[in-house]
């Protein structure tokens, strides 16, 4: 099982934490997290495009010119879609992206994306993330500490608004919870930084 220094928030050492083999431990699978990245931001397009087609552009009901004998080419609308105003070919209209992926390898994609973390030092455990107030001063120096003040994904073992309301304000820096996780998320941060209480929750729901 692969151990990983537990840090406090002060980025000092004051201990150490077994990881799971099954969860952080496995040979990442690149397929299938690129499968739950597409199907994350497929699921967050809203979808909402639209344009004319030339049934729908107003005008154009009068043919131009005759049909013969004018040597221009023979046209039955000025709302073609060669012609400026006219509608659009293939027109976009509104649609779902949405598509569903198998929980088999949503629980894959995860355990992937935790054990890529891993072996690229990008995994942080702090034994105890939380603040007496609604400071973001807290939050930015606890990141700091411990080496993750870049992009930073934050995830606590349950809700806690006061580091949540602490964090949101801080650029490049998310926070979740493990009910909430992402592979996304977790991949798009260029530092993960656990509270040392979710990696037993994580564990559970994943190992």
């Amino acid at each position: 099982m692969p151990n990983i220094e537990v840090l406090d928030m002060a980025g000092k050492k004051v201990g150490e934490a077994e990881l799971s083999d099954a969860v952080f431990g496995i040979e990442p699978n690149t397929a299938v997290m690129h499968t739950m990245v597409v199907n994350y931001l497929a699921n967050n397009r809203q979808g909402t495009q639209s344009a004319l087609t030339r049934s729908e552009v107003s005008g154009g009901g009068r043919k131009p010119w005759r049909q013969k004998g004018t040597g221009h080419a023979r046209q039955g609308s000025t709302r073609a879609p060669q012609w400026t105003h006219g509608g659009v070919v293939f027109a976009p209209k509104p649609r779902s992206y949405r598509f569903t992926v198998n929980k088999k390898v949503k629980r894959l994609a995860m355990r992937s994306a935790f054990s890529s973390k891993l072996r690229d030092s990008q995994l942080v455990v702090v034994d105890k993330i939380e603040t007496a107030e609604f400071k973001t001063k807290t939050i930015a120096a606890m990141l700091s500490a411990v080496g993750a003040d870049r992009k930073a994904l934050i995830v606590l073992p349950e809700v806690d608004k006061k580091v949540i309301n602490s964090a949101r304000n801080i650029p490049g820096v998310k926070t979740a919870q493990v009910n909430t996780l992402n592979v996304y998320d977790i991949l798009n941060a260029d530092k993960l930084v656990i509270a040392k209480d979710a990696i037993g929750k994580i564990e559970e729901v994943y190992a």
